[in-house]
Formats: C-alpha cells, sequence, structure tokens
C-alpha cells in the first residue's frame, strides 16, 4: 500500500502530536514547575533528609535486586534456551506473569503470604524478620515485578547464539563453568547488559507493589515513587515535582545507557 506525501505528512503530524500531548507537555510542565521558583530550590528540595533517605533506600534495592535478578535470571534462561522439557510453557507464562498482573495485586498478595497472619507469618512471629512493612516486602516486590526482564532478554540471544561453540569447548575439555565463563558468558553480554538497564529503571519506578508491602515511614521505608505520592498527598506539591523531576534524570541515564548498548551491539553484530 502506498501513500499519497499529504498522507505520509499529515501521519507523521498525527504521531508527533500524540507524543506532544501524552509525553512532552506532561514532561515540560513538570520541569517548568520544579525550575521556576529556581535551581537552589530544586536543589533544597532534593536533599533534605527524606528525600536522600529514599535515595538511599531506592538504590539499596536497586543493589539487591539486580544481582539477584542475574544469578537467577541467566540460569533460567539457560534452562528454556538449552532444554525442552514438560511443564516448559507453564514456565515461560509464569515467568511473563508480571506483565500481566497489577503490581497491586502482587503485593496484595506477599501480604497473604509474609504477612503475620499469613501462609509464612511464622517467619515474623517465630523469628522476628518483618518481610511486610520492612525492607525484605520491598525486595520481594521489587524482584517480583522485574524478573522477565533479564530472562527475556538473554533467551533470545541463546537462541540465536545456538550450541556450536559451547560443544566445540565441551570437546576440547572445558569444564561446565569454564565453557559459560569463556564462551557463553561474552556472548550474551550486551543482551543480560540490557536486561540489567531495564531492571534498574523498573526497579527505581515501581510504585504498585511496593506502596502495598511498606509502611512508607519517611526516611525509614520509602524509595523515590513513595516520596512523590507522599509529599503530593500531603500538599507540598512543590517536593513532589522536585523528586519527579530527579527520578526523570535517572531514566534519561538509563534511556542514554539503553541507546549506548543497542548502538555497541550493532557494531558487535557487525
Amino acid at each position: 500500500m502506498t501513500l499519497s506525501p499529504a498522507a505520509r505528512y499529515a501521519l507523521r503530524f498525527l504521531a508527533l502530536g500524540y507524543l506532544l500531548v501524552l509525553l512532552v507537555v506532561p514532561v515540560g510542565l513538570i520541569l517548568w514547575r520544579t525550575f521556576a521558583p529556581g535551581f537552589g530550590a530544586f536543589i533544597e528540595s532534593v536533599t533534605t533528609p527524606a528525600a536522600i533517605s529514599a535515595l538511599q533506600l531506592s538504590l539499596l534495592v536497586v543493589a539487591i535486586v539486580v544481582p539477584l535478578n542475574v544469578i537467577f535470571g541467566v540460569p533460567t534462561a539457560l534452562v528454556l534456551a538449552r532444554n525442552k522439557f514438560r511443564g516448559k510453557s507453564l514456565l515461560q507464562a509464569v515467568i511473563d506473569l508480571p506483565f500481566a498482573v497489577s503490581p497491586v495485586v502482587v503485593g496484595v498478595a506477599l501480604i497473604l503470604l509474609w504477612g503475620s497472619a499469613g501462609a509464612l507469618g511464622f517467619v515474623e512471629n517465630d523469628f522476628g524478620i518483618k518481610v511486610i512493612f520492612g525492607l525484605p516486602g520491598i525486595v520481594l516486590a521489587s524482584i517480583f515485578v522485574t524478573v522477565p526482564y533479564v530472562i527475556r532478554e538473554v533467551e533470545p540471544v541463546l537462541h540465536e547464539l545456538g550450541t556450536d561453540q559451547e560443544e566445540a569447548a565441551s570437546t576440547l575439555g572445558s569444564s561446565g563453568w569454564q565453557t559459560f565463563r569463556l564462551v557463553t558468558l561474552p556472548s550474551i553480554k550486551w543482551g543480560l547488559m540490557y536486561g540489567i538497564v531495564l531492571t534498574v529503571a523498573r526497579t527505581l519506578g515501581e510504585y504498585g507493589a511496593v506502596i502495598m508491602v511498606s509502611s512508607n515511614l519517611p526516611g525509614t521505608s520509602q524509595t523515590l515513587t513513595l516520596l512523590v505520592s507522599d509529599r503530593y498527598m500531603r500538599g507540598a506539591e512543590y517536593g513532589a515535582y522536585a523528586i519527579s523531576t530527579l527520578l526523570m534524570a535517572v531514566a534519561i541515564v538509563v534511556l542514554i545507557a539503553q541507546v549506548v548498548l543497542d548502538i555497541r551491539r550493532e557494531k558487535t553484530a557487525k
């Protein structure tokens, strides 16, 4: 189907207008509200004890979630890409479950499971380990919503790579760990890094699941997203705009990282 020049221009303007209304205008409005009082006010707002604590907690959650997703995600991707077994389709569906289930539902499920009256409530009642309304609950919620990213970025790379190089390494006497470290890992590094970038972005921006399992106390259990909501609900709108801008800055860094990884991946493929 060939479109006339007028139709092509109309579609371009329609797409640009759609992006303008849904993305550029809201983001621009937040930036304008943030920096209207001056850059000093922005710095003051994002360096309060509550903001610094929220940033530290968010980074701590990222520091825990990312390694766990890598440690368990890569072997899972290897199992899915290298093996055929009964129940594989079910496992694939379970991995994709966070894409279909509302994060709020995830939070409720974690409360029913790990809460003091839940199925695993003995962990808190008998051992004094507070999961829900503590750091472990936030980490569990963040892991659940980010599980697919590493797996879904690494698995296609493994399919494309095939098994020839790994089999050749094994034939030459390489152990399983040596084969993985010297052959498999270098081949999947770009997919793995891309999955890590997506995991970081989703962890920093998660709200629905985290709000359900966090006590949401300023300076104790507030992530950056929870702090934005808390400030806005308390009428401190400028503080919410400032933290939102900080989150957008992190998102831009993540976006740049994605672009760089795409460029390097293309160069490597050539």
